[in-house]
């Protein structure tokens, strides 16, 4: 059931993916695996997922049909999403995830959560125009002045930070008080994080992002 791989895995949701994204996302992470219905759209961009996880309430017969069996590993229980089921059964230097925000707010909020749990690999979620992670301890990004970075809390952190426009050192935030949002690079940033903070940066900014991690 577990997939375990030297190389960066593309993970692949049920939401519409985009050519573009995708490829960018193959260019970081070549190894490719899908969430339930993520199957089907691996399958229609001419990629064979190396695994597939979910509870399979909406992957199509077609695609039970043509991936081989043995990279299928439907997991019934409903305590966890199919997001999660696919970060605790993987094994990587990290995960660029794609396919998991759409129409439904409430799958991508859920999706945020299993980020901020740090379950499994390191995840860089492209969504729409963004890339989000979870900031780890201490992290140094090389980004040109005028970069937006946006930081939100999914628990109460603290931070300490150079090269932004408006530092973190001092402030407390949380999901319900201060956020970070369109905070600004000058330069190279450092970051260091205390308690679960979302990272989000500009999509362009996803090659930097998985060379900081």
């Amino acid at each position: 059931m577990r997939l375990t791989s030297a190389r960066p895995v593309t993970l692949i949701g049920g939401a519409p993916v985009g050519r573009a994204d995708l490829e960018q996302a193959l260019r970081l992470a070549p190894v490719v695996a899908a969430a339930d219905s993520g199957a089907d759209t691996a399958l229609s961009h001419g990629l064979m997922p190396a695994a597939v996880w979910g509870d399979f309430d909406s992957i199509s017969a077609r695609a039970r049909a043509e991936i081989p069996v043995e990279n299928q590993h439907p997991i019934a229980e409903q305590d966890s999403t199919d997001f999660e089921k696919c970060l605790s059964n993987l094994d990587a230097p990290f995960v660029v995830a794609l396919g998991f925000s759409g129409a439904r707010h409430d799958h991508f909020l859920s999706v945020l959560g299993v980020i901020a749990r740090r379950i499994g690999p390191p995840c860089l979620l492209i969504a729409g125009e963004d890339v989000i992670t979870l900031a780890p301890p201490r992290l140094l990004l090389d980004l040109v002045p005028g970069t937006r970075v946006s930081l939100f809390p999914m628990g109460p952190a603290t931070g300490r930070s150079t090269g932004l426009k408006w530092p973190l050192d001092g402030l407390a935030f949380a999901p319900d008080g201060r956020s970070g949002t369109s905070n600004e690079a000058t330069g190279p940033v450092t970051l260091e994080c205390d308690g679960p903070m979302l990272l989000i940066l500009p999509r362009s900014e996803l090659p930097t992002l998985a060379r900081a991690l």
